[in-house]
């Protein structure tokens, strides 16, 4: 009788825990929706001021010419079509670029880290292998990559739009109005960046998406706001004075105006009006002016005004990152 053969035991299957997710491919496939927006909106905004840049700007430029030939009271022939296709163009484009940074904040709280908070999403990326921290850094780094990127070309392509037809087309935006003024310099790139790092933040906070949304989009107006409060003042600006009958200067972003005396003092603009005016000119006598002061910066002042100004949001956008991953890391641990 012959034993049977006892098989030999297999040995115990080892446990590999799973692979962590590639994670530039996952925040594509987890965003694609707004990837697409983005560079939809992008696109068609590129496109906008590459027109503005070129033909609705010669058209303009030309329609202009031929206004400023008319001559005498007779009838005037004139594009006055070309001229105001450029203006709402550029009116449009305008404002879609300034309004760039609050689209990214609004989606960086609701989409990019409130609603995956609120569903779990980040929770089972978690559970994959991903870290808290590499998550909140992917979530961080690829889209403000993309923002760069993008608002970068559109604020360069703006600035060159309304550089080429600044002095060909009467109407065009001057250089300080405030929003052709963001919209031709980095203050819109820092400013979108900063939204972001608002949005994530917002996101941590409640992890939920309408407060999320709501808070980060109220951070950059309150940011917006006041960047435009500080900007004068984080620069030396010019004084110029000019004389009672001339009135004050205006080219230029205004810092302070008012009365210079005829020992040199300055004082308030007591907001009479001009000095022909009867009883103006016996108020100027009695406060003894001699003329206005304007404390202004010109054009020259431009850069200084946009690098300081971008130093500082991007200050703010660092801080609040800074606390987007202590906050993350407390509720973690």
């Amino acid at each position: 009788m012959s034993a049977t053969a006892t098989p030999a035991p297999h040995p115990a299957a080892t446990a590999h825990p799973a692979p962590a997710p590639r994670v530039l491919p996952w925040l594509l496939r987890l965003h694609r929706p707004g990837l697409a927006v983005w560079t939809g909106l992008v696109a068609v905004l590129a496109l906008a001021l590459l027109a503005l840049w070129g033909p609705l700007g010669d058209a303009a430029a030309d329609g202009w010419r031929q206004y400023r030939a008319c001559v005498g009271d007779g009838p005037c022939g004139y594009d006055q079509d070309a001229i105001v296709r450029y203006r709402d163009v550029y009116t449009y484009t305008t404002f879609a670029v300034n309004a760039l940074p609050f689209l990214v904040a609004a989606w960086a709280g609701a989409a990019l880290v409130g609603r995956e908070l609120e569903s779990g999403t980040a929770h089972l990326a978690w559970t994959t292998g991903l870290s808290p921290t590499r998550w909140l850094a992917a979530k961080i780094a690829a889209p403000a990559a993309l923002v760069t990127a993008g608002t970068g070309l559109l604020v360069v392509l703006h600035r060159l739009a309304w550089s080429a037809n600044r002095h060909r087309i009467d109407t065009s935006k001057s250089w300080y109005d405030s929003p052709t003024l963001h919209a031709n310099g980095p203050t819109t790139v820092a400013l979108a960046l900063a939204g972001l790092a608002a949005g994530v933040l917002a996101g941590l906070l409640w992890r939920r998406t309408l407060p999320a949304l709501v808070t980060a989009l109220g951070f950059t107006l309150v940011l917006r706001f006041a960047a435009d409060l500080v900007m004068p003042y984080l620069w030396p600006p010019v004084t110029r004075v000019t004389g009672l009958d001339t009135g004050y200067v205006t080219a230029g972003v205004a810092v302070d105006s008012g009365l210079v005396t005829a020992d040199g003092a300055h004082l308030a603009d007591p907001g009479c009006g001009p000095s022909f005016v009867k009883d103006c000119t016996e108020v100027y006598a009695r406060l003894d002016a001699t003329g206005f002061f304007t404390e202004y910066h010109p054009e020259s002042h431009y850069w200084p005004l946009q690098l300081t100004t971008t130093a500082l949001l991007l200050a703010v956008a660092a801080a609040a990152g800074a606390v987007s991953f202590r906050l993350l890391r407390r509720r973690t641990a």
